[in-house]
Order: C-alpha cells, then sequence, then structure tokens
C-alpha cells in the first residue's frame, strides 16, 4: 500500500511559479515510478512528467523546459518545480505512483493560472 499526499498548488499569474510536493508513506521501501498528472475541467487526466527511481524522466512536449520533476528518495517526496506557469497549465494536479503492479493517486492539488 502507497499513500499520497500532495501540496504546493495556488493562484498565481502567468509567467510565476509553484512548486508541488507529494509525500508517498507506506510499505516499501522506495517507490519505482512516480509521476505528476493533471486534469482540466472538461478534459481527460493527462501526464504530465515521470521520472523513475534511478531518475529517468519523461515530460509532455508542452511543458518541457518549464516544468522539472524530481525526487528525495530518503524523503519518499516527488516535486514538480513549474516556471512560466500558462493559463492553459490551469488544472488540479495528481501525484501517481507506480508500486508492485499497482497504481496510487493522491487527492490531488488545485493550480490556476490567471492570465
Amino acid at each position: 500500500q502507497v499513500q499520497l499526499v500532495e501540496s504546493g498548488g495556488g493562484l498565481v499569474q502567468a509567467g510565476g511559479s509553484l512548486r508541488l510536493s507529494c509525500v508517498a508513506s507506506g510499505s516499501f521501501f522506495v517507490v519505482n515510478r512516480m509521476g505528476w498528472y493533471r486534469q482540466a475541467p472538461g478534459k481527460q487526466r493527462e501526464l504530465v512528467a515521470r521520472i523513475t527511481s534511478g531518475g529517468s524522466t519523461y515530460y509532455r512536449d508542452s511543458v518541457k523546459g518549464r516544468f522539472t520533476i524530481s525526487r528525495d528518495n530518503a524523503k519518499n517526496t516527488l516535486y514538480l518545480e513549474m516556471n512560466s506557469l500558462k493559463p492553459e497549465d490551469t488544472a488540479v494536479y495528481y501525484c501517481n505512483a507506480d508500486q508492485s503492479g499497482t497504481t496510487y493517486w493522491g487527492q490531488g492539488t488545485q493550480v490556476t493560472v490567471s492570465s
């Protein structure tokens, strides 16, 4: 079992920055793969960025160069540094973890970017 708790969302003006955090807890040593998804109103949930336990990363094209995903395995914490935010980044952001064949989700944190 893995429990995920996100924090760090909020309201920011276009061009601003936010840092999301996700703390993982439960019966594991290191979570294999973790990522951030987002879901805007009326749209499907989409993968934003993903990172393996070894540090390999993936970003969707629209956030490359603006977002940075990282993790601290000692603290079981996942981060998403978001810079140069745009109104189209507005969504609920969810932390995701894949562990032992099971996918886990956090409760989500709202990010709103005003123009």
